[in-house]
């Protein structure tokens, strides 16, 4: 990629490792999550439990993996100097999240207890 087009000017390179930076972290708090709900709710159903720690440990994945990719894309843009790439990940990503919080919601006003 390097050798791809022209240097952008680093602000910009490193905007865009910022919001590298920022995917990331927003991954391993999905990931923290994900094991906080299953460790910390044994008086959870199972199959609550574990569908909601395995569906924020998959947010968390899939945001680490969309990090690397969107970064990728806006470097290449931005040596093209071509507009930078649309994303609708941080859209499917928040309603995920909500419909698991949710989900939390509704267990923890009426606990469901296994």
């Amino acid at each position: 990629m390097a050798e791809e087009g022209e240097t952008p000017d680093y602000r910009f390179s490193l905007a865009n490792e910022r919001t590298f930076l920022a995917w990331v972290r927003t991954a391993l708090a999905l990931i923290g999550g994900g094991f906080a709900v299953d460790q910390f709710l044994p008086g959870l159903r199972w199959a609550w439990r574990a569908g909601l720690a395995l569906a924020l440990l998959a947010c968390g994945v899939l945001c680490a993996l969309r990090a690397v990719h969107h970064w990728v894309r806006c470097e290449r843009a931005m040596r093209r100097g071509e507009d930078l790439p649309m994303t609708r990940f941080p859209v499917l990503l928040s309603l995920v999240v909500a419909a698991v919080a949710v989900a939390m919601v509704v267990i923890v006003l009426f606990g469901w207890a296994g």
